[in-house]
């Protein structure tokens, strides 16, 4: 496929010097790297023309290579993966819908993908969307770690918070809290844009950089899944990782 024929690409930014998990794209995951794994399931997504790593780093394109992955060279500098996820889109220029597919999430599911991609073409008035999923477990509620989302009655986002919310001030009340899923699809145009914002406050504050263009009145819708994930952001995030490869 050329890459004039790319309608909607599937970019998973990956760099090597993470702060808190060193080398995490090329840690094993029972035979096979974790960008593998995350690369082969995003290629399973049939809404996808394309699957490419963005990187700055020679040993993860080797890595990519190494299994047939196609990968893309990026600056060093970027502040965020929206910023080298938009750096690899520009090699693609007839893109309409380019999704981010965070590479540390090894058992993404491609129906999250198709469902994601679904989602934004049906709403054309959408800029942006993502995804989210019910918390059935309090400990997740109050983990800083797990962000929170709230949406209004068109499915998009009103609030992302490291903080519980809705807050429960009727302690009686039924509470439905969802747990925000880091998968993110643009139009390319807005992809673009959001790259050239300032920081705004309520990311300064919560550095949560989806508050960024909610800050600037951007439209994220948000559908939602029942399927788990597990995103790795820290060496100990393997054990849970294990657990939940026992129970597929």
């Amino acid at each position: 496929m050329s890459k004039n024929d790319t309608q909607t690409i599937g970019i998973i930014p990956a760099r090597y010097d993470s702060v808190r998990f060193p080398g995490k794209p090329l840690v094993d995951i029972r035979g096979k790297t974790m960008i593998q794994r995350v690369y082969e399931r995003a290629s399973e997504a049939t809404e996808l023309d394309l699957v490419v790593v963005a990187t700055d780093d020679l040993r993860i394109r080797d890595a990519v290579q190494s299994f047939g992955g196609q990968v893309v060279m990026t600056s060093r500098d970027h502040p965020s993966g929206t910023d080298r996820v938009a750096e690899a889109a520009l090699q693609y220029p007839d893109a309409r819908l380019i999704m981010n597919i965070q590479g540390d999430e090894p058992f993404i599911s491609s129906e999250q993908i198709n469902q994601l991609v679904c989602f934004i073409q049906e709403r054309p008035t959408l800029e942006i969307a993502t995804m989210a999923k019910r918390i059935t477990e309090r400990s997740l509620v109050e983990n800083p770690n797990v962000v929170k989302v709230v949406t209004n009655a068109q499915s998009q986002a009103l609030y992302f918070s490291r903080s519980p919310i809705p807050y429960r001030r009727d302690r009686s009340a039924a509470v439905i809290y969802r747990k925000h899923i880091g998968l993110y699809i643009y139009r390319a145009a807005i992809l673009e844009r959001i790259t050239r914002m300032n920081p705004h406050p309520l990311e300064q504050i919560e550095k949560l950089e989806q508050l960024r263009w909610l800050g600037n009145g951007l439209k994220i819708g948000v559908t939602e899944t029942t399927l788990e994930s597990i995103a790795i952001d820290h060496p100990e995030d393997l054990v849970r990782l294990e657990k939940f490869m026992d129970q597929l």
